[in-house]
């Protein structure tokens, strides 16, 4: 039975939030089919579609499910058994490839939001993956909570820009942040030893050393991944890291299939926490899917000691039979 609905204001006093508001209560709440809230908000389906899309990407609705099927957890206790973790969390792999991040970094969100309690130090870092993750993040505000990155930015930023993702992690949970304000990437190993020397950067490399929980993505050695994606290193690269033995990063770190960082110039250029600190962390939170990230995966659970892996039924499935 559908609520009486008060009578439809002129859409153009209304500002874009009442409008995403008003379209999100009717639809998602009263049950109304598109149409009929186009016709009790005397706007068009088409446009109630776009409200409707925008209200999810702007956070306005937060979609939670609760349940997992049978196959997923399956999945789940059988990655736990195999690589020693604390949880498993398995979401469908959807139809197409390029949404494995958005399906994936929405676990992410509703996991963490799960975590977060008051005097909490998170260091997070970054990727497609983590960025979608605040679609679905959603907490009170705490009065002692900290967001710490774990890596160096950009110059050209962008969404998946690491100061960027934990600024707005930090802005959603209502913490202090602190970012590590320098270039992800230097020209040689002489000028990131000499950055990680300036006492501001010291005190981040500390700060981000005594994190509580860290949530990561994993990176893997193709065109595709964000790190190439952005230009950050050349895709002439990829053929010597192969060579180098390299499947996968780990904040920007390469690392071979047994987990061990790889002897490569790009190691040596990259300001980021070292693994080795990564690894004292009390608990480690993987998200990262896709069946051609299967390797990348298996190498960074290999790497370092992973309580919590949020990933899809593609890549589950994969780690499970490797």
């Amino acid at each position: 039975m559908v609520a009486q609905q008060s009578p439809p204001q002129d859409p153009g006093r209304q500002s874009a939030l009442d409008l995403k508001v008003r379209a999100a209560w009717l639809y998602y709440v009263e049950g109304l089919t598109q149409e009929q809230t186009a016709r009790a908000m005397n706007i068009s389906r088409a446009k109630v579609i776009r409200l409707l899309a925008a209200a999810r990407d702007g956070g306005v609705v937060r979609i939670r499910i609760e349940a997992r099927g049978s196959e997923q957890i399956a999945l789940e206790r059988k990655l736990i058994a195999k690589f020693g973790l604390r949880e498993a969390i398995v979401v469908p792999t959807p139809a197409d490839d390029a949404e494995i991040a958005t399906v994936v970094g929405h676990a992410a969100g509703i996991y963490l939001s799960d975590q977060v309690r008051d005097g909490l130090s998170l260091g997070v870092g970054w990727g497609a993956t983590l960025n979608m993750s605040l679609k679905a993040l959603h907490c009170p505000p705490f009065e002692r909570l900290s967001v710490i990155s774990l890596l160096g930015g950009m110059t050209h930023s962008r969404s998946v820009n690491p100061s960027a993702v934990a600024r707005r992690i930090a802005d959603a949970l209502g913490a202090d942040c602190f970012q590590l304000t320098a270039p992800l990437m230097v020209a040689d190993g002489a000028m990131r030893d000499a950055l990680w020397a300036e006492p501001g950067l010291h005190e981040l490399l500390e700060r981000a050393r005594r994190v509580d929980l860290a949530l990561v993505s994993v990176g893997d050695v193709s065109e595709e991944a964000t790190l190439f994606r952005e230009g950050l290193l050349p895709r002439s690269q990829l053929a010597s890291l192969r060579e180098a033995g390299a499947v996968g990063d780990v904040l920007c770190h390469f690392i071979d299939a047994a987990g061990r960082v790889v002897d490569h110039p790009a190691s040596q250029r990259v300001i980021a926490i070292d693994l080795e600190d990564l690894r004292r962390v009390p608990k480690i939170v993987v998200a990262s899917g896709g069946r051609r990230k299967v390797g990348a995966i298996a190498a960074a659970l290999n790497a370092m000691t992973v309580s919590v892996l949020i990933t899809d039924e593609a890549a589950a499935a994969g780690l499970v039979e490797r």
